[in-house]
């Protein structure tokens, strides 16, 4: 395993803590109303923050923002990266049956199941009738079918299926961006310049099109309305970089970008006040004029760039060395992420009940959510490593794969 290798390994195990962290304190932003969201009433803003404590912290706000803006773009890019070589290695066909398999299947179950668990103490909080019966009722009344946090995933198939499908139609339609980059390891400067461009170009428009925070929900399927584009280009960023090589360029740990580790987290926290200063203008429906929107998307499109590249820097310099704990964190964040809402929700209505304040409020909350879900991990990838689920999913593979063949042949 290459040094390189090893530091996304390990940036893959930071990742997933973070975002626990991130869902672990939400209930106890300084911003929320005083009073949780009624379940019935829309825009059902109870998805993003289920449970309100009347405990709260602003500095869970910065951290929350800090992350909204940088995170989500760089799990979008890192799923890219690896993208290139598995297309490669297996063909679209394949790859795409196992994509369908690895993300589609349980992403149903999840959806279906766990987030119909996971929302029971949103409904909870504000009813006048507690009974699971009366939930259920109330949930199959609701326009859509709540996905959670598993809107990224929804969206991080469809690029899968779109880079499927441009590697099937047109096999080299990345070699030369992937030269390009060839030279922006020596200079990152290049590089985040052009991520922020085409960031920009992607994201402003939508931005003055819709509300940053407005958010569209269709079945199971629910998007930021203005983020979309911006995260296919996040994706396919972190495609072209993969299709240029692992150990190459900027992923090279002894490249500009891992050297200048420093510069580029002092330009992380420039972006986020470049992005925070016109964006505060915008908040709780104050209406703001196009030129402080253009000025909050373009300091979007730099926080998320400079975000991003700190990560991988502080990681690609630092995060060097294999180690069981960050190893087992990488090898389960998938299924982490799967679960993990589950238990953030239960235990941040279980808190309701204690009069401590948010910060050990939300220490309990993140430190049992990563408990639980690592260990429900663990088990869960034991269980699925038997020989009999082995032969089923081989058998389901075999299916599915036929199945596109057949699609296949009739184009």
């Amino acid at each position: 395993m290459s040094r390189s290798s090893i530091a996304l390994s390990n940036l893959r195990a930071v990742v997933i803590v973070i975002v626990l962290a991130f869902h672990s304190v939400l209930a106890y932003l300084a911003s929320l109303p005083a009073a949780p969201y009624a379940f019935n009433a829309a825009p059902y803003l109870w998805q993003a923050t289920p449970i309100i404590d009347s405990q709260r912290w602003f500095g869970f706000d910065l951290f929350c923002a800090w992350q909204d803006v940088s995170l989500m773009s760089l799990m979008f890019f890192l799923s890219g990266l690896f993208v290139p070589a598995s297309l490669a290695r297996k063909g679209s066909w394949t790859f795409l049956s196992d994509r369908l398999l690895r993300i589609g299947v349980p992403l149903v179950v999840v959806v279906a199941i766990l987030m119909p668990i996971a929302y029971y103490p949103a409904y909870r909080v504000t009813a006048i009738d507690p009974s699971i019966e009366a939930y259920w009722r109330h949930w199959l009344a609701l326009p859509f079918w709540p996905p959670g946090p598993q809107w990224f995933l929804w969206q991080l198939l469809a690029l899968n299926l779109l880079a499927a499908a441009l590697h099937w139609l047109a096999p080299r339609w990345h070699e030369g961006l992937s030269r390009w980059l060839a030279t922006a390891g020596t200079d990152p400067i290049r590089f985040f310049v052009a991520l922020v461009a085409a960031s920009a170009l992607a994201y402003i428009p939508l931005e003055l099109m819709f509300s940053p925070w407005s958010w569209q929900n269709y079945g199971p399927f629910s998007f930021q309305l203005c983020r979309p584009l911006h995260y296919l280009v996040y994706f396919f960023a972190g495609y072209l970089l993969g299709a240029h090589g692992l150990d190459r360029g900027l992923l090279d740990c002894d490249g500009a970008l891992a050297r200048r580790w420093g510069a580029w987290v002092v330009a992380a926290f420039v972006g986020f006040v470049l992005w925070a200063l016109p964006t505060s203008q915008m908040l709780e429906g104050q209406q703001a004029s196009s030129l402080v929107k253009i000025a909050s998307g373009l300091g979007f499109a730099i926080a998320c760039a400079a975000g991003g590249l700190s990560f991988l820097a502080v990681c690609l310099r630092f995060a060097l060395a294999r180690t069981r704990t960050l190893d087992s964190l990488s090898a389960n964040a998938y299924s982490m992420y799967l679960i993990h809402y589950v238990f953030v929700v239960w235990l941040q209505f279980a808190m309701l009940a204690f009069a401590l304040f948010a910060v050990g409020k939300a220490a309990i909350v993140f430190a049992g959510t990563l408990a639980l879900s690592w260990g429900t991990a663990v088990v869960l990838g034991n269980v699925l490593a038997g020989a009999q689920v082995a032969q089923f999913k081989r058998w389901l593979r075999a299916i599915v794969g036929e199945r596109l063949a057949l699609i296949k042949q009739d184009d």
